[in-house]
């Protein structure tokens, strides 16, 4: 077998072919995928650590056994995300979803890139942002919060978000509209009033948090 630099500056596709050829190449497809694919579970599921572990182990035995059925023309990252997108709902059929609290660690990083493409200000307290938007997150219905994951934090395109749930691209995009509406939904919800203040120093807006009475 290459070398480990050989084999990184390999592509996805010729790592597929090598791994044909090759089964210990394996190893360099799960190297580059594991971390992605165990934060999309996470992401998208309520499921303990444990059993994204799990999931993850099923998609990877998954995608092993199917290799021989990949289309090399195709792009690679759609397919191992549709074989994850797969196991997440048949994992979810066999346990019948227990009601759980739903648990993910988001990076700042992340909550910041999440905030702006959501056009939320990322001014406010920074442990205030994070908490609504998992609340947000938590609380819309898993096909949305699956398709602003794949958009905004997987960063997928159209096109491969169609691939990898299995729905037209227009399908996909009022998706993802509908998902943007109802998390901002969620997201004003939880106390968080989007509310357009004058500031003489930068002129910039900013969200208050703001106690509702009724």
């Amino acid at each position: 077998m290459a070398d480990k630099e050989s084999m990184e500056n390999k592509t996805d596709e010729e790592l597929v072919s090598l791994t044909l050829q090759d089964r210990d190449v394996f190893i360099y497809i799960i190297g580059r995928y594991e971390q992605k694919l165990y934060n999309y579970i996470r992401r998208i599921t309520n499921v303990s650590a444990e059993e994204a572990e799990d999931i993850l182990q099923d998609v990877f035995i998954k995608v092993f056994k199917n290799l021989n059925d990949f289309d090399i023309d195709l792009k690679f990252s759609s397919w191992i995300y549709r074989i994850a997108h797969n196991q997440v709902i048949s994992n979810f059929r066999k346990r019948k979803v227990r009601p759980e609290n739903y648990s993910v660690e988001l990076s700042q990083e992340l909550i910041q890139t999440l905030a702006h493409r959501m056009d939320i200000e990322k001014e406010t307290e920074q442990k205030l942002l994070r908490e609504n938007i998992l609340k947000g997150l938590e609380k819309i219905n898993k096909k949305y919060r699956e398709v602003l994951v794949l958009r905004f934090l997987e960063e997928k395109s159209y096109e491969e978000i169609s691939d990898i749930i299995r729905k037209p691209k227009g399908t996909v995009a009022t998706l993802i509209n509908k998902a943007k509406k109802e998390f901002l939904k969620e997201f004003q919800k939880n106390n968080i009033n989007l509310e357009i203040l004058y500031d003489p120093k930068n002129f910039r807006t900013r969200i208050v948090q703001q106690n509702k009475t009724r």
